[in-house]
């Protein structure tokens, strides 16, 4: 085993699992801003919580880590190195930083799947990519948020039939309780979709190197990309908070809950079908549909923009910064 590719496998693991922390910081908005902006759980309380549900949620499967380990690199094309992924995270990374500075809600996975497409077409082109591959996973990313928009929309409709007779002060006290159960689904669904992105990208780097010899995640891969992301979360992503749960539309408990509910339940069906999609997406998605079904101009569409925007700048930009890591990666080490 020469010491290059040691040196560059390590790399890769710290580099995922700092991935995993931005990801927890950046993603802590989705699992507890409804709950925070309708004042359901004190900030501290909610994002420690967040940070405890993520860890939990990690250990669920490792299906999902499959799907993103095999899904973007044709490996009968190219030999999987480890330099290839490190160059993807580092692309993925100063993406979720720089949208983290601006309270800029995006997807962490689309980072990462730009980030390793561009290092992978810099390289070798574009047959050393799994085009069927990139196809599932940008489909899955795509259809989350429309199908949350969509059921979470019905979701605050039903909602609105069985209550509506009711005066607000009547069930915000008794949906403010039940909030704090939607907000843990959340974060529990959270940790079993997005952990796993990391412990793929780890576990292929392992392969890769020679240090195991088939696809299988191991247990302390498991462990360590699941307390990332629970540190990552405990921080807290407060700029992004805002924006979630209160720039797209004003959150009651009612409303919170509904778009909590039906966000853990379209990424737990994800989780369950071996499909990574974007957190951020689907919550944002949710908050959209419950807004719709209030009042369609209650929706701040003018900020559900920006964040569609920078949605789908997401892939190109890493996919840049992907190929100029790889870049860096060989003037280092070749």
């Amino acid at each position: 085993m020469d010491i290059a590719t040691l040196v560059v496998v390590g790399l890769v693991i710290i580099t995922a699992l700092t991935f995993d922390f931005t990801n927890g910081f950046h993603d802590t908005a989705n699992a507890m801003a409804t709950s925070i902006a309708t004042g359901a759980l004190k900030p501290k309380t909610a994002v420690i919580a967040a940070g405890t549900l993520n860890l939990v949620g990690a250990f669920l499967s490792t299906e999902v880590a499959k799907t993103i380990s095999g899904g973007i690199i044709n490996e009968q094309a190219v030999t999987i190195g480890p330099e290839f992924i490190f160059a993807g995270l580092v692309g993925a990374i100063i993406w979720n930083l720089l949208t983290w500075l601006v309270g800029l809600p995006s997807s962490s996975s689309h980072a990462l799947v730009g980030g390793v497409i561009g290092a992978v077409l810099v390289s070798v082109g574009s047959d050393g990519l799994n085009f069927y591959g990139i196809g599932k996973i940008v489909l899955s990313l795509i259809a989350s948020p429309i199908i949350a928009i969509v059921t979470g929309c019905l979701v605050m409709t039903v909602l609105f039939r069985i209550f509506g007779r009711f005066s607000p002060s009547a069930i915000n006290g008794k949906f403010k309780k039940m909030q704090i159960l939607s907000a843990a689904m959340m974060a529990f669904s959270h940790g079993s979709n997005d952990a796993q992105k990391s412990m793929g990208i780890i576990t292929l780097a392992l392969l890769s190197g020679g240090y195991i010899d088939v696809f299988e995640v191991p247990t302390y891969v498991k462990v360590l990309a699941a307390t990332a992301m629970a540190c990552g979360t405990a921080v807290g992503g407060w700029r992004i908070i805002k924006t979630i749960g209160g720039k797209i539309f004003k959150l009651e408990p009612i409303s919170g809950f509904a778009a909590d509910l039906n966000s853990s339940m379209v990424i737990f069906s994800a989780t369950l079908l071996h499909l990574p999609v974007s957190t951020t997406h689907v919550v944002s998605g949710s908050i959209m549909g419950v807004g719709t079904a209030k009042r369609v101009n209650a929706v701040r569409w003018g900020v559900a923009q920006q964040m569609v925007t920078a949605w789908v700048l997401t892939i190109p930009c890493t996919a840049v910064m992907g190929a100029v890591a790889y870049q860096f990666v060989l003037w280092i080490f070749k």
